[in-house]
């Protein structure tokens, strides 16, 4: 049975259902299956070894999904090979490639949730009433381990950038 939590979040003062379970620090990292492109599928292993920035957001056409995925894009230059940013979003591949070609972001890895909804779910972002997933931020260390989370508990707010890249810096 799924879990649905109500309550902790909102899209513009709306309530919203998360689908999946609320994970903390400390907690392993779910597997997931997300897309690269149309046919070519990522996972968790993908990634084996490297301090993993996760930052999921609804839809990269849309004002603060776009500067937030531009900021990390940035902290990303400064960051060194063992760190990998992801961006999460529901967006198609097709979209995503388009969006990063446009904003000349080319230090994120765009992943798209569209077809499986297993990243949303496994994580507890996946957002019932929209088929999006809700924004927020994973800090995964080198083995698998979750370091720090961030549910923002409104979509339309920045996540703490400071505080992210803190979390990161810490696990290097």
């Amino acid at each position: 049975m799924t879990q649905e939590r109500t309550g902790v979040a909102t899209f513009k003062g709306n309530p919203i259902t998360l689908i999946g379970p609320e994970l903390k620090a400390g907690d392993k990292a779910p597997d997931f299956t997300l897309n690269k492109n149309l046919l070519e599928e990522a996972s968790l292993k993908d990634f084996a070894g490297k301090i993993k920035l996760v930052s999921v957001v609804p839809s990269l056409d849309t004002g603060v999904c776009d500067a937030q995925t531009r900021r990390f894009n940035e902290e990303a230059a400064g960051l060194g090979d063992q760190i990998v940013v992801l961006t999460v979003s529901v967006d198609l591949p097709f979209a995503q490639a388009r969006w990063c070609g446009a904003a000349g972001v080319d230090r994120v890895i765009t992943l798209s949730d569209y077809k499986h909804h297993s990243f949303g779910e496994a994580y507890g972002v996946f957002i019932k009433e929209l088929h999006l997933d809700m924004r927020s931020i994973f800090v995964i260390d080198a083995d698998d381990n979750i370091a720090y989370v961030e549910y923002l508990t409104e979509m339309a707010n920045h996540p703490d950038y400071e505080k992210v890249i803190e979390a990161v810096k810490k696990l290097v």
